[in-house]
């Protein structure tokens, strides 16, 4: 197939592009020519900002076109009006968060989506579930049924440049008290890079449209069990340490940004109890298929490994703080 592949440098954007060389397929990107623009000196690079200037695009014919980088409604509602001649189907990244709640466990495509009550507004960070909502619509309105949405949660693997999955294995590597947040038993589920980019490729194949939760493992996992598997693959004599929700969010410990994979389940956060218990049945009906995630802990820690130790870290606990933590809850709670 010729595919198109908006962005298709970084993380996610570049593992697809990688999964669809592999598969034989030709591949051109479309992007600003700024970020790791050496990734893939083999393939044609199309020049333009989506949000501006799409001329580039103009009398090209593709079999598809994979859009990474959407989050704006107004961009991708351009985009797909400049596609909808040029591609058969529009595979966009949504996210898991465009359902309204995770009151209870096992959410499936059809459940209700968010609203977004200002659709003016372009605020990513406060509404981007929202936001994302609209722009699946946005291409379903311009290309009815041509549309394959994915809704991951958190993606994690090599070459993630944001370490909401990455601190776990690299802190438990250096083994002493652990300070973890929760219940052992807690649920968490993330999804390897390269297992969502190979389905992509094999959707836009079999050009199975619609919206597919993709999330992994096979089923939810206890963070205890997922701590063990970095306690095993790395070698490490870690002990970890449980503080429960009210201790940390008194001290104004943030979830995700400083201890990630953390969902409080209470206060602003209730709504979320059962966030990380999505279904992933659909899309694995469709062809997803999961690697164990002992071989992701692994990769995820020897790419970790090779990145300079005073690069900047865009998640997790500093060392100073964490250390402080445990003292105070070491001596109130043995």
């Amino acid at each position: 197939m010729k595919l198109l592949v908006i962005g298709g440098t970084v993380f996610v954007g570049y593992h697809i592009v990688d999964a669809a060389l592999k598969a034989g397929h030709e591949v051109t990107l479309f992007n600003r020519g700024q970020s790791n623009v050496d990734a893939f000196p083999e393939v044609e690079t199309l020049i333009g900002d989506r949000h501006t200037d799409l001329s580039a695009l103009k009398g090209r014919k593709w079999d598809a076109v994979i859009d990474t980088p959407g989050y704006i409604p107004k961009s991708v509602t351009h985009t797909a009006q400049c596609l909808q001649d040029a591609v058969d189907v529009y595979a966009f990244m949504s996210t898991v968060s465009v359902y309204q709640d995770y009151l209870y466990p096992n959410k499936k495509e059809d459940e209700p989506l968010l609203e977004l009550e200002d659709p003016t507004s372009e605020d990513v960070r406060q509404y981007y579930g929202e936001l994302k909502v609209l722009s699946e619509r946005a291409i379903e309105s311009v290309m009815p049924n041509r549309g394959i949405y994915f809704r991951p949660g958190l993606i994690v693997g090599p070459r993630d440049p944001m370490d909401r999955f990455t601190y776990w294995p690299t802190r438990v590597h250096k083994g002493g008290k652990v300070l973890v947040p929760g219940q052992p038993d807690d649920f968490v589920q993330f999804i390897d890079v390269r297992d969502l980019a190979a389905f992509v490729i094999h959707t836009i194949e079999q050009k199975h449209t619609g919206a597919y939760n993709c999330m992994g493992p096979e089923h939810p996992i206890s963070f205890l069990h997922f701590l063990n598997e970095c306690k095993k693959i790395t070698n490490s004599d870690a002990q970890f340490v449980w503080m429960d929700h009210e201790f940390l969010l008194d001290r104004k410990v943030m979830p995700w940004d400083e201890l990630p994979l953390w969902n409080p389940k209470q206060g602003e956060t209730a709504h979320m109890t059962h966030y990380m218990e999505v279904s992933n049945e659909k899309a694995k009906a469709k062809g997803l298929t999961l690697r164990p995630i002992s071989e992701t802990i692994r990769d995820t820690w020897e790419w970790d490994m090779t990145r300079p130790t005073d690069q900047m870290r865009f998640a997790g606990l500093k060392d100073t703080k964490e250390q402080k933590l445990l003292q105070e809850w070491l001596q109130h709670h043995g």
